[in-house]
């Protein structure tokens, strides 16, 4: 797999999210460069540079999530992309006298952002949604960041749009627990490989005080790394409420890992899939049932351990 990252504004290929993506994807080789101030000189850069590399993900940040958007044709993860970056720069103090915040590899340091510069970024991300091709885009987006809002402008172009707690730049949480299992979900459908399905019974996930359940999320985290997982709810047509609850708390404690993954059905003898948690022990199921709750699967700790002995199977 080959990923090109695409850094965000006052940055360079040395950011430490290149770094860390590295680290995370030994088996990925990941490319970057970096982008030139000049917006038309950066897009036909970056342009030229898909086309040489030919990856099988481009991910964008910030700004770099605004040029990722019009490279069209490859699946793109857009996380918090500055599509109204003009904007951006006169509202946040991005004017005059600036230092990249990384090492680039010319040696400046020092650039000045001018009235003329943030006009030219203005045409540059007047091109963005012209040939949208939502089969190969997601955005992600901080529900803390303080600077970028075009979750609303996305939407209006392209459904996969995910949220994930955390802020503008990216941290180590949101690099393991939301930008790499989207990366390794996307290489997986790409090379049309079907993880085994376990689906959870949504009364299995939190405890009597309606928070996560002790190490679930770790759990959680442990089995989508090999396992397509799904989350089983109830459904409640004639109680819309109690669905909408269900997907906030999916959304709030789970957040960008469950995105679309909740299925709403009253009856497990009609799913398909291969492993189902539960604790409802006589449920009727077509694959395996793991009874939580039972002798030897009391926490998810024991579901952890049960799973990581199958090994993906």
């Amino acid at each position: 797999m080959k990923i090109m990252y695409i850094h965000g504004f006052g940055s360079s290929a040395e950011s430490g999210t290149v770094k860390r993506l590295r680290e995370l994807l030994p088996d990925a080789v990941v490319v970057a460069d970096d982008v030139p101030l000049q917006p038309q000189d950066a897009i036909a850069m970056l342009h030229e540079m898909a086309d040489r590399e030919n990856p099988d993900i481009i991910i964008g940040t910030s700004m770099g999530g605004m040029y990722a958007e019009q490279l069209h044709g490859y699946d793109r993860i857009l996380v918090n992309p500055a599509f109204q970056i003009a904007d951006t720069m006169k509202e946040h103090g991005m004017m005059g006298n600036q230092t990249y915040f990384n090492r680039r590899r010319d040696g400046v340091q020092q650039f000045v952002v001018t009235n003329a510069l943030v006009k030219d970024f203005r045409t540059i991300s007047e091109q963005c949604f012209q040939h949208p091709d939502p089969e190969h885009v997601w955005g992600l987006f901080g529900d803390h960041d303080p600077v970028v809002h075009t979750r609303s402008l996305f939407l209006e172009h392209y459904p996969r749009a995910i949220n994930f707690h955390g802020e503008h730049r990216l941290n180590e949480h949101t690099l393991i627990n939301y930008i790499v299992p989207l990366i390794r979900r996307i290489d997986k459908a790409q090379r049309g490989i079907s993880d085994p399905i376990i689906l959870i019974d949504f009364n299995c996930l939190s405890d009597s005080h309606g928070n996560p359940a002790s190490s679930m999320l770790k759990t959680y985290y442990q089995l989508i790394a090999d396992y397509d997982v799904r989350i089983l709810a109830p459904s409640t047509s004639a109680h819309p409420e109690q669905t909408t609850s269900v997907m906030n708390w999916v959304e709030e404690h789970i957040s960008a890992p469950a995105h679309d993954t909740v299925i709403f059905c009253n009856d497990t003898a009609i799913l398909m899939a291969d492993y189902l948690i539960t604790r409802n022990a006589t449920a009727e199921f077509m694959g395996s049932v793991v009874e939580f709750g039972s002798e030897g699967m009391k926490t998810w700790e024991d579901v952890a351990t049960y799973f990581s002995r199958l090994g993906g199977q």
